[in-house]
């Protein structure tokens, strides 16, 4: 190779990654004994999200399938709606995956990626243990995702 075609060849510099993903427990409000699992990457411009939960019952090193996966956006022509894509679907989840998705896209006002293997069903929930622990998730994310950007 002569000087020319070196020149031409881009120089790349090792870079460490400008942002520490999070790992979150906390219980949910109202669903005892169930501790929520949160993982978070947030950045620039988007947040990836994993959830699940745990029980005592939960024999230790026992592994929860995945769960579903949704992609969700926040609609730039209607600002109370988002739009969402299911990436993979796993039917006792993807209906909560998909709500707390669009609802960490519409607060957060980026992208987001949701893999949750939560079913409310599956844990005995009420409609109101479920709705607060929802809300619960999803105000941790916002807060984080915020704060977790700032680092």
């Amino acid at each position: 190779m002569d000087a020319a075609s070196n020149a031409a060849i881009p120089q790349t510099e090792l870079v460490p990654p400008g942002f520490k993903p999070q790992e979150i427990s906390f219980a949910l409000p109202k669903a005892l004994h169930t501790t929520a699992h949160i993982h978070l990457t947030a950045l620039e411009r988007c947040a990836t999200v994993f959830i699940t939960t745990s029980t005592p019952g939960d024999s230790a090193g026992s592994f929860k399938p995945l769960g579903s996966f949704v992609y969700a956006m926040p609609d730039r022509t209607h600002s109370k709606s988002t739009i969402s894509t299911t990436l993979y679907t796993v039917p006792s989840s993807i209906e909560y995956t998909t709500r707390v998705a669009k609802i960490i896209a519409r607060r957060i006002d980026k992208p987001v990626y949701v893999g949750c293997s939560i079913d409310p069903n599956g844990l005995g929930l009420t409609v109101e243990e479920e709705m607060e622990g929802l809300k619960k998730i999803v105000d941790v994310i916002a807060e984080r995702y915020t704060s977790g950007r700032k680092q």
